[in-house]
């Protein structure tokens, strides 16, 4: 029951990537007690929207979240309780090199895992407080790294960088159009970037914050530098969770999730109102036994708001109060609207449009109470031989 990951076109010619998210943070600049990773937006920790970007993504094999040791088991809870799959916590260092470097480990050692996890060609480090990255800017890191040993995305710098005296005087000025910021992703070559990272110093460890600069230091590795979109940006204050929200917000509202049941007629329904939404929204398709609530409720934690449920009964209206009980218990409608439409096949020989008032009554009047919970039911009956 896994939701189908992104275009099958960016997937890159790569025999194994994974993903370290560095995710060790105190959060010193965001203020406030809780490290701007866990910190909820929508009802749900940031960190669990990047690892979400990551594991949608079909071709990432492994995912290795490294956070602070006492964060480790607020970590676990996270993956338990959105089913994040694919991921391994690690326990990080006392700086951002040293975590990064405990999560390449994983692959090469086993000190910090009982056993050694595939070795990927590519290796992703991406922030763990950048949740909007797409697949199409790291297939294009990733297949730089492949052809060129290391890339990362770049953007324009905003403002310009100037340099102050000894004195707090103004030095001197960089000419903006000729640098740029460095952003996340960015991929290397696992032998590369790990090689770099034995080759450290504790000075490079403790004080160095660019993974590019020690694969040019230590391998000689001229990383390619990839233009990255405006959304790359990292929360790091609390004017940035702010934006953040508002961005996840207006994303849940251009995509939809559609739920079939596994029987033939609508799972083929489903797979044309998937073919027919997708040019215009972002769509999820699962197909499951309608009957199974914990395979309703995996559904729900994916964070979505709009669902469209197809079957074949003509007034499953039972089912319609089935789904709505488990969104209920997910708490999902006390943060945002939900939209569920039931479309409901009627399979007939003889196709009759008469329609038994009593029963839209008994509809009519189930939206009318849902929608005081905040959601908002709508049925949508179709006949066909």
């Amino acid at each position: 029951m896994e939701p189908r990951s992104g275009s099958g076109d960016a997937r890159p010619a790569v025999t194994a990537v994974a993903a370290v998210l560095p995710a060790g943070g105190s959060g010193e600049r965001l203020g406030g007690a809780t490290p701007k990773q866990f910190c909820a937006l929508q009802g749900r920790p940031l960190v669990s929207y990047t690892v979400q970007a990551m594991e949608r993504i079909g071709w990432i094999s492994d995912i290795i979240v490294v956070v602070s040791p006492e964060n480790i088991e607020t970590m676990k809870s996270v993956i338990e309780k959105y089913g994040h799959k694919r991921v391994m916590i690690v326990k990080g260092g006392v700086t951002r090199h040293r975590s990064i470097f405990n999560g390449l480990k994983v692959f090469a050692e086993n000190e910090f895992s009982n056993h050694l996890l595939r070795k990927p060609e590519v290796v992703i480090i991406h922030d763990a407080v950048r949740p909007f990255v797409e697949e199409d800017i790291l297939s294009k890191v990733v297949m730089a790294a492949k052809e060129h040993g290391a890339a990362g995305a770049i953007c324009p710098l905003v403002s310009t960088v100037i340099a102050s005296a000894a004195d707090g005087c103004l030095d001197h000025s960089l000419e903006r159009a000729r640098y740029r910021a460095s952003e996340m992703p960015q991929a290397f070559l696992f032998d590369i970037i790990y090689e770099a990272y034995q080759q450290c110093t504790d000075y490079d460890l403790d004080f160095g914050t660019e993974c590019l600069h020690l694969a040019l230091k230590y391998c000689k590795t001229n990383a390619k530098l990839v233009e990255g979109t405006a959304d790359l940006w990292k929360v790091t204050y609390k004017r940035d969770l702010y934006a953040a929200e508002s961005i996840i917000k207006d994303n849940l509202s251009q995509q939809v999730c559609v739920i079939t049941d596994v029987k033939e007629a609508v799972g083929q329904v489903g797979f044309l109102l998937h073919k027919s939404l997708k040019s215009q929204i972002k769509v999820e398709a699962v197909s499951v036994s309608l009957s199974k609530n914990s395979h309703l409720q995996n559904i729900f934690s994916g964070q979505c708001y709009n669902f469209v449920c197809v079957n074949d009964k003509k007034y499953a209206i039972q089912e319609t109060q089935q789904l709505v009980d488990t969104l209920e218990k997910s708490n999902i409608p006390l943060l945002y609207p939900v939209v569920l439409i039931s479309v409901h096949l009627d399979i007939a020989e003889n196709i009759s449009f008469s329609v038994d008032m009593e029963e839209l009554t008994r509809i009519k009047n189930f939206a009318r109470e849902v929608k005081k919970k905040n959601i908002l039911v709508y049925g949508l009956l179709i006949q066909y031989k």
